[in-house]
């Protein structure tokens, strides 16, 4: 059966539209809380702390950190919409049925990604609208804007999707976020600028995917970056290809659901 056949856009569309209610259902508990976050950093980072650090990067400090927020919004919200969903589609066993259906895995997979990239463009838009109160935002390159947040959505709803298919409870959902996603967002540049390193430090910071991500989006909306955009929109298309593959594969194999 062709992927683009009548039934595989059906199944597509049913998986997406079930994934978009399931978070906007609760929307309090999945919009609401990063929106509140987001603009206690505006406050306490851009307003209070900004006023004594002045200008980054060319830019006031609230203008320099906003693109790095939005950002952040978006890796948290997209990777935890796929965890949590897919974890609980293994919990409660009706991931099963999916699995048995004539239903072919690359449409499961990208069902539950669309679902991911939905919500985190959601909450990116949310935050984005709320920046608007505090910073003027300016549009540099739209492509580069476009493309970084959409690819970023989709590769950490990836990498959601990997995390809960290994995840055996509900505290293995919880370990990625916390020990890794948080610090490397933390110090991917969304606060500072990488020139303001030594270069010890920025080469390791180089090591960091969330640096080209955010970077890449900074530079779609300011005009500004400290890493090569070819470089961080090459860097980012790869590794989304790279999971892409290994979520698939895994997807194929059952691992972690027929065990």
């Amino acid at each position: 059966m062709s992927l683009l056949s009548t039934a595989n856009q059906i199944a597509l569309q049913t998986i997406v539209r079930k994934e978009i209610r399931r978070f906007t259902r609760i929307w309090v508990q999945t919009l609401l809380p990063p929106a509140i976050t987001m603009t206690l950093y505006f406050v306490i980072f851009g307003n209070l702390v900004g006023r004594n650090i002045g200008s980054m990067g060319g830019y006031s400090y609230m203008q320099f950190i906003v693109p790095g927020l939005i950002m952040m919004s978006v890796i948290t919200n997209s990777y935890a919409n796929v965890v949590s969903s897919f974890f609980g589609a293994k919990f409660q066993r009706s991931i099963e049925e999916l699995l048995v259906s004539p239903v072919p895995p690359s449409i499961i997979l990208i069902g539950f990604v669309l679902g991911g990239v939905a919500r985190g463009l959601a909450v990116g838009l949310i935050v984005t609208l709320l920046s608007l109160f505090f910073s003027d935002l300016s549009l540099h390159h739209t492509f580069v804007m476009i493309y970084s947040v959409f690819m970023t959505a989709v590769l950490f709803s990836l990498g959601g999707f990997i995390n809960a298919v290994y995840a055996k409870t509900f505290d293995d959902v919880s370990i990625v976020p916390t020990f890794i996603l948080t610090p490397l967002t933390y110090l991917g540049g969304v606060f500072y600028s990488m020139t303001l390193l030594s270069p010890f430090w920025q080469g390791v910071s180089y090591l960091n995917p969330i640096v080209y991500m955010v970077n890449a989006f900074r530079y779609g909306v300011l005009g500004h970056s400290d890493v090569s955009i070819v470089a961080s929109l090459s860097f980012i298309t790869v590794l989304v290809v790279i999971l892409y593959v290994v979520a698939l594969r895994l997807l194929q194999q059952g691992t972690g659901m027929r065990e």
